[in-house]
């Protein structure tokens, strides 16, 4: 009888000690998530933001932008009508006086092959499982032509297409040839738009950032049959 309730001691120490963990954790997470503006800009709550996946993955993105010490204005999920009266869904832009900084977030986690030519890449995990996902060069390319002839832009060298993976994951052989386009773990987010900011000359005035950002401000916080939509469109298209 002592040694069951000695163990039944030990189990509840345990789960105790578990929940507290577990407390500290996301008390420290939800104190970040405040001091964000990622609530605001997306409408998405904290359980959202961290429940879902694909949503936490742009949260870490959009909070790593956030603390980048330049004038800068942030957008999230931006759906942009089409020609064929579809949408195209932007998951994170940062316009500045250097041009914009279309980020498209993989939060995905294995190994990833893939290059600039081929239509679908690969992730794969230790178990041998291999999962097909459409180029995301090519997704967010579909997004800069949706966003330029929304703003009536023509100058490909204000746009800089970012993609960007999860740190739980290994790029393996990618392969980018095009001098705008940006593949990479979430990391390294703030060395690589450094190093692009390094040798370019400011473009746009404060002024000009704040005239773009009421532009496409209309296309964020859209309705849900938006989104369902959207998704319906590119399931489609994908099948």
């Amino acid at each position: 009888m002592e040694e069951v309730s000695e163990m039944f001691g030990l189990i509840l120490i345990s789960v105790f000690g578990y929940a507290l963990v577990m407390g500290v954790v996301i008390l420290k997470a939800y104190m970040d998530f405040s001091d964000s503006k990622y609530q605001k800009a997306s409408n998405h709550t904290f359980w959202e933001t961290f429940t879902n996946k694909g949503i936490n993955g742009e949260y870490k993105v959009y909070r790593k932008l956030e603390k980048l010490k330049l004038s800068k204005l942030l957008l999230t999920n931006i759906y942009i009508p089409k020609k064929d009266g579809t949408t195209t869904e932007i998951d994170l832009l940062m316009i500045t006086k250097f041009g914009f900084f279309v980020v498209e977030s993989k939060n995905y986690s294995g190994w990833i092959f893939g290059n600039e030519k081929q239509r679908y890449w690969t992730q794969t995990f230790p178990n041998k499982k291999k999962y097909k996902f459409f180029n995301p060069i090519w997704q967010n390319k579909g997004h800069i032509s949706a966003l330029k002839e929304a703003l009536d832009i023509t100058d490909d060298s204000l746009l800089q297409s970012l993609i960007v993976f999860s740190d739980e994951c290994k790029l393996k052989k990618i392969s980018v040839n095009t001098a705008n386009v940006h593949v990479f773990n979430r990391s390294q987010l703030g060395q690589v738009i450094k190093r692009e900011l390094q040798n370019t000359k400011p473009v746009f005035t404060s002024e000009d950032i704040k005239a773009y950002f009421v532009l496409l401000k209309p296309y964020i916080k859209v309705g849900t049959q938006t989104k369902e939509l959207h998704i319906q469109k590119i399931k489609e298209k994908l099948s």
